[in-house]
């Protein structure tokens, strides 16, 4: 239960938790009650061409309380954690509400971030193509501190060693340890995560799909179906892969549907684990 009048104004709001969970609406809720401003922290919503797809805010619902770093990526370009880092510091004087389901972004808002030079393109497609096994190998061999320190079956994570390591000489472990001050401590905000029970969870995630569907998700897919081909962060939208696939004949809506459904479980998964496992200082909300 979360008692609005009982959150400080004075300090910034935090909310975070799994895809489905109702973290739009709890933002309005407090962002209404107490005049302030909502600020995405969700990597999947900040690319414009994706608004039903990654459950952006309806314009209704921007309509209630002023709404920044949402939509505003180009489809075809990449978005790095430093580049939410610094465009959010600007809005942290005006005690905003910053909700989103992307624990990295809280990460390095409230312990910091270590300013890592791009991974070159070739370096990035090396490592695509190597299979998942190889990486760990090497990054065992270039990095066993980082090696042990993150989650061993996240590929995400260990690509993302192993391409430090290999753009910069230097192990991202290393850059890790010697991150500078956080922009915003978690001891100066009022941090909420929803823990949401698997199965009432993953009933949600199926409904919000179907409604999904019913708003124009399809068509949204169809809309961004010319660009596809060169999107950038923006072609890892839960759903996407499969909502285009149907649109290319690969398989039918219904198959789309179900497989959309599924990497969202997926995802939620994968979030529900990273929360659980780095949270455990935020005041836990629990769902339903």
């Amino acid at each position: 239960m979360i008692y609005i009048d009982k959150i400080s104004p004075d300090l910034p709001v935090l909310i975070a938790g799994p895809t489905a969970s109702g973290k739009t609406a709890l933002a309005i809720s407090i962002a209404q009650a107490q005049n302030r401003s909502i600020v995405n922290a969700d990597a999947l919503q900040v690319y414009d061409g994706w608004r039903v797809l990654t459950a952006r805010p309806a314009p209704e619902e921007e309509a209630a309380a002023p709404h920044h770093l949402f939509g505003h990526v180009p489809f075809e370009a990449e978005y790095s954690v430093g580049q939410w880092l610094r465009e959010v510091t600007p809005f942290l004087p005006h005690n905003p509400v910053i909700v989103g389901g992307t624990g990295l972004y809280f990460r390095a808002l409230t312990e910091g971030l270590a300013e890592i030079p791009l991974t070159p393109p070739d370096i990035r497609a090396t490592a695509d193509a190597l299979p998942t096994a190889t990486l760990l190998a090497d990054l065992d061999r270039d990095d066993p501190t980082l090696a042990q320190r993150i989650d061993r079956q996240n590929r995400a994570r260990i690509q993302r060693g192993w391409e430090v390591s290999r753009t910069t000489g230097t192990p991202l472990s290393h850059w890790q340890d010697q991150t500078p001050p956080p922009a915003l401590p978690l001891a100066r905000t009022t941090a909420l995560l929803l823990n949401a029970e698997r199965d009432w969870l993953a009933d949600r995630i199926s409904r919000r799909f179907d409604q999904m569907l019913a708003q124009g998700a399809l068509e949204e897919a169809r809309a961004n179906l010319p660009r596809w081909p060169h999107a950038g962060g923006a072609a890892k939208a839960i759903g996407a892969p499969a909502l285009i696939a149907h649109l290319q004949g690969q398989m039918t809506l219904d198959a789309a549907r179900d497989a959309a459904i599924i990497a969202s479980r997926q995802y939620a998964k994968r979030q529900r684990t990273w929360f659980r496992s780095n949270m455990a200082d935020w005041t836990h909300i629990s769902l339903p």
